[in-house]
């Protein structure tokens, strides 16, 4: 085991290099994902680093319960301190997670605000206050590392991380990007950095991910470079000179360069030109898109720059091939031994050489009245009291003590849909419910709390039928939850009318009415803007919903001011500045001015697009389908019921495609709006069925078996299905298995063009 001396001098991260074998040295570079290794396979590898991916956790349950994260860290911890033969030192692993917004993959944490809503904010001393709730909580469960702050310039708000940006302001995400680190970290040089209390933070992605054409997930950003990190690398000095410990790489391209394999930018510019000299680690899998690699071999990204692979299955394998590339000489003994250093000295820097403590141990390891401490959630109701943006309001706000108030709205009483994406789960919302947000108070909780205090009274009326006459009624409505690349979109219309339904009823009925929209970017409302008398930006607010209601009743100051422009159309061409935009950067109302808003265009061509084709595409249910195992709804795509289990697989993006396995008997059925059109299915199956296999449309079965088992191990394929063979094609699609089966589908869309088409496999 690793000490803090020896004979030979104090331990050091050099001196440790000199006594490993290669097969440690690469363990060390190589981070799997907790759902795909063991203690066991821990102690045999001795992996430097280890990750939770956004569905992963304790024994395959990423609900599962604070005190078995805790347990899990000992457990690596144990495993990767047990001793080596031959003298090699045995080096604690690291635990990285995905804290984004708090340490909210775990139930009971506190979730703060997303980025775009402290990007509202613009307080510094705010944000390192977050962070270090957020690093507290962390080192509760054992974990040494997250991966935060993002940094991105998001500078097209169709992407669907735009909520992870502080702002579409270089400046500004630098500024509250550092403050962050400084949070997570404590300051660089004092004493306490890196110490108790304090975790290791990674500014992402580097670079260019807001900027992606589009604005679709992982895709390419192309222009002149210096032109493009004077936008999107802008915010990177401000975070290595806060001593930020590590850099993601990105999975974008750059002019044509994947980010995992480009080491003009990895090597020249962030290392050189910034330079960084922590620890450079890559996203989910992101070397196996380097051309001509995979995710099990690809010498490329540590050459690259690269110094740490996160490769959350392949491990095995992409620890084989990167031993023999070494010993072959395509990767230089040298290029290794110098990314191994980086993992080891950040080790030291944490500490996890003195005194060998494990994490339950530690000075703030199983405290468990930390996790949602009174203190932190009170940090981030400030937070998002602060992030609302006030964008309209007729005279209506602050609310006057005494009103009678009617709360509206299926967002009002829902902790899942106003804590959005990375909540939990990775996409959050689908099953969650308030009982995974232990502690945790919902919108219409406080407002009903503050009517109360204030005299009056508040009812919950979610579809805006109680039958009363409130003085004033409050409807909140917003996107669902989304995470990476599943909220994409390619306009920035908004298209649930549920909210502007309910707000021109009570105007129909001459009450007036405050609008708070939930959303992870600026979207086209005008609809809903001329609809109500208040309009309220809440963004995403996380556990504290009564931040939102501090506001409405003037406990607070509306000071929250837009970090995003937002747009007067809804097409979604990139917006950055005031032309085109409604409401301007830093725009926002304070409760006492009195702009009077005039009525607003509400043409928009994309809300007469088709949006019933797609069915099912990147990790996501359409808008309008259900997927149902008998009575067990599979909230997209995604889940267990009545012998079906569907979980997540990679074909081109995380967890973008479903494995489908059926027990004996069991069946399942997607259905959707009507059309006439025929199915388009990418699948691929890997073990040929050994029963019937069938699909139902209407009342005509049709037997896929014979094609399915020519399908086995051909890879990606396209099933088409029409009339032709289903005899009906109308609202629904049904599979069933006699037998024990798996199919693995990426999308299904209806496709007018198939219609009269023969059927395919």
């Amino acid at each position: 085991m690793v000490g803090a001396s020896s004979e030979a001098g104090p331990v050091t991260p050099e001196r440790m290099l000199a006594r490993m074998s290669l097969k440690r040295k690469v363990a060390q570079i190589i981070m799997p994902d907790i759902g795909s290794i063991t203690p066991a396979d821990v102690r045999r590898y001795r992996f430097g680093t280890i990750l939770n991916g956004g569905n992963s956790g304790p024994g395959g349950d990423d609900k599962a319960p604070a005190r078995e994260w805790l347990a899990l860290a000992d457990a690596f911890w144990d495993a990767s301190n047990a001793p080596l033969r031959g003298g090699e030192p045995a080096i604690p692993a690291l635990w990285a997670t995905d804290a984004v917004h708090g340490h909210a993959n775990i139930i009971g944490a506190t979730v703060f605000p997303h980025n775009i809503a402290l990007g509202a904010t613009g307080d510094t001393d705010l944000i390192r206050r977050i962070g270090a709730a957020t690093a507290v909580e962390i080192e509760v469960t054992g974990i040494d590392w997250t991966f935060a702050p993002t940094i991105a310039v998001a500078r097209d708000d169709r992407w669907g991380r735009t909520y992870e940006s502080y702002s579409e302001d270089p400046a500004l995400v630098a500024r509250l990007g550092a403050a962050m680190v400084e949070g997570l970290q404590g300051r660089a040089g004092d004493p306490g950095f890196l110490g108790v209390g304090k975790v290791a933070a990674t500014a992402k992605h580097f670079f260019g991910d807001g900027g992606t054409e589009q604005g679709v997930d992982q895709g390419d950003v192309n222009g002149d470079l210096a032109e493009l990190m004077a936008i999107h690398a802008a915010p990177y000095p401000a975070a290595i000179e806060a001593g930020v410990a590590s850099v993601m790489a990105s999975f974008n391209s750059i002019n044509g360069t994947k980010m995992h394999g480009n080491a003009p930018l990895l090597t020249g510019e962030l290392r050189g030109k910034l330079g960084f000299g922590g620890l450079v680690v890559g996203d989910w899998n992101g070397h196996g898109q380097v051309d001509g690699c995979t995710n099990a071999n690809c010498p490329q990204a540590l050459l690259a720059g690269l110094d740490v692979y996160m490769v959350p299955e392949d491990w095995k394998a992409l620890h084989d091939s990167l031993v023999k590339q070494v010993k072959s000489g395509t990767i230089p003994l040298a290029r290794l031994d110098e990314a191994v250093l980086r993992v080891l000295r950040l080790k030291q820097a944490l500490g996890i050489f003195d005194g060998e403590v494990k994490p339950s141990e530690r000075a703030n390891g199983g405290r468990w009245e930390l996790l949602g401490s009174r203190e932190h959630r009170a940090i981030a109701r400030e937070a998002v009291a602060k992030s609302q943006v006030l964008l309209k309001n007729h005279g209506l706000l602050p609310l006057k003590p005494g009103a009678r108030i009617e709360v509206a709205g299926m967002a009002a009483d829902n902790i899942p849909q106003q804590a959005g994406g990375w909540s939990v789960t990775w996409q959050g919302g689908g099953e969650l419910t308030a009982d995974d947000f232990p502690g945790a108070t919902s919108i219409f909780d406080g407002i009903a709390r503050a009517a109360r205090d204030a005299g009056g009274e508040a009812l919950l009326a979610q579809d805006g039928t109680s039958g009363t006459a409130p003085d004033v009624a409050i409807v909140v409505f917003g996107e669902e939850p989304y995470a990476e690349f599943v909220g994409d979109r390619k306009d920035l219309a908004f298209r649930d009318e549920e909210g502007l339904a309910l707000l021109k009823a009570y105007r129909a009925r001459g009450i007036p009415t405050v609008a708070v929209f939930l959303s992870g970017r600026p979207l086209w409302v005008n609809r809903e803007l001329n609809a109500a008398d208040a309009f309220v930006a809440a963004w995403l607010p996380g556990s504290e919903g009564a931040g939102v209601a501090d506001v409405l009743f003037g406990h607070r100051p509306a000071t929250g001011r837009l970090s995003f422009s937002w747009p007067a159309g809804c097409d979604g061409a990139p917006l950055n500045g005031a032309e085109g935009a409604l409401f301007p950067l830093g725009f926002g109302l304070g409760l006492g001015d009195e702009v009077r808003l005039s009525p607003l265009d509400e043409t928009c061509d994309a809300l007469t697009a088709d949006s019933g084709a797609v069915w099912f595409a990147a990790g996501r249910l359409g808008a309008q389908v259900q997927a149902v195992a008998d009575n067990a709804v599979l909230p997209d795509l995604r889940g267990t019921g009545n012998g079906i289990t569907a979980t997540g697989v990679d074909r081109k993006a995380q967890e973008d495609a479903r494995r489908i396995a059926f027990a004996p008997g069991a069946q399942i059925t997607l259905s959707g709006p009507k059309s006439a059109a025929g199915w388009r299915i990418a699948y691929q199956v890997n073990e040929r069925p050994k029963a019937p296999v069938t699909v139902t449309a209407g009342g005509k079965a049709f037997n896929i078996t014979q094609a399915l088992s020519v399908a086995e191990g051909k890879g990606w394929r396209e099933m088409v299905l029409t009339s032709t063979c289903l005899g009906e094609v109308g609202d629904r699609l049904t599979f069933s298995s006699k037998g024990r089966f798996g199919i693995e589908i990426s999308e299904i869309s209806r496709d007018e063009r198939s219609e009269a088409a023969e059927c395919s496999f």
